[in-house]
């Protein structure tokens, strides 16, 4: 490891050799799934690269290799799970609506918006508008009108979000 931090890049090509079947087993053993492990697996090599000049020497190589890559993979599940989560709750919202009779929902959540939220979420999702020309339409700025947007959002989710609840309760 001291020659590849020095510039050695054989050196790094023995230690490649030597630790992917051991790094990438790991993975597996953890993601059971060959398309994330291998992203991670490439996550973990670029990060040795970056980190190779602060590697001490009274360190062994094979424990700090796999700190990288626990940390690596800590960071992939999180962003993972949190992606999942978001489109999880996005389907969920789409079913809903769709199984509701029409304009039930727009009454009940649509309502609770201020006009501004209504108009801005028209702009943007109905005519397809930028945030730019969303606060040229609205007379406000765009950071403005992305945050309107947001906050109308949110507001709809935790509608979705109690009505969730509703919902579960009624089937137990």
């Amino acid at each position: 490891m001291r020659a590849y931090a020095e510039g050695d890049m054989e050196a790094f090509e023995a230690l490649y050799q030597r630790h992917k079947g051991r790094i990438y087993g790991f993975l597996m053993k953890k993601l059971k799934n060959q398309t994330e492990a291998e992203e991670v697996f490439q996550t973990i090599f670029s990060k040795l690269h970056i980190a190779r000049k602060k590697y001490r020497q009274d360190i062994p190589f094979l424990p700090w290799v796999f700190t990288i890559a626990r940390n690596a993979l800590v960071d992939h599940i999180r962003k993972r799970d949190a992606y999942q989560k978001h489109v999880t709750t996005s389907e969920l919202a789409m079913e809903r609506a769709e199984s509701e009779p029409a304009g039930q929902f727009e009454i009940t959540g649509l309502s609770s918006l201020t006009e501004s939220q209504r108009q801005a979420l028209d702009y943007r999702f109905n005519q397809g508008l930028s945030f730019a020309e969303i606060a040229e339409e609205m007379q406000t700025s765009a950071d403005n009108s992305r945050q309107i947007i947001s906050r109308a959002i949110r507001k709809l989710r935790k509608l979705m979000v109690g009505k969730e609840i509703d919902h579960e309760k009624n089937y137990k």
